[in-house]
């Protein structure tokens, strides 16, 4: 069976947790994102978010790392097993990004995955897409953020 063929959907990723620190979300907000509600604790609290608070960005990149060191984790056990890996190509997109609530200094929210769908492409001979519902929920159980997000997948193990 190949990697691709293992794919299935409902398949669940755990990608883990991050802690977003005043530092880090006035450090990021600084590069990228320099809204006052994310540079100033005072103005954060005076705002809508309550306190400071993290740019969606921000959210999506830390997301995205902890996937990448997923995958770099998954594959290296795979590979130690003897099973076939999976081969992934460019991202065609992303659909249905939402930022529920805000991430506030201190809060910690985990990352999870559900393949939601799986197809053959017609334009491109040997690959798939592969369709993920992406979510970040908050340590009180709340969800801060989700993404449908697309890959490419060969189909055949190489």
């Amino acid at each position: 069976m190949t990697a691709y063929e293992k794919m299935t959907v409902g398949d669940v990723h755990d990608y883990g947790s991050h802690t977003f620190t005043a530092e880090e979300i006035k450090r990021y907000a600084n590069a990228f994102d320099p809204q006052r509600f994310h540079v100033d604790e005072a103005a954060g609290a005076e705002s809508h978010f309550g306190g400071l608070a993290a740019s969606g960005w921000h959210t999506a990149a830390v997301m995205m790392k902890l996937r990448v060191a997923y995958f770099a984790r998954e594959t290296e056990r795979a590979t130690a097993r003897g099973e076939p890996v999976p081969r992934f190509g460019p991202s065609p997109g992303f659909d249905d990004l939402k930022w529920m609530r805000p991430v506030n200094a201190g809060d910690t929210i985990t990352f999870t995955d559900r393949i939601v769908a799986k197809r053959e492409t017609k334009s491109r001979p040997g690959w798939g897409i592969v369709s993920t519902e992406t979510t970040g929920v908050n340590q009180r159980g709340e969800p801060v953020f989700s993404i449908i997000g697309h890959v490419f997948a060969a189909i055949a193990d190489g």
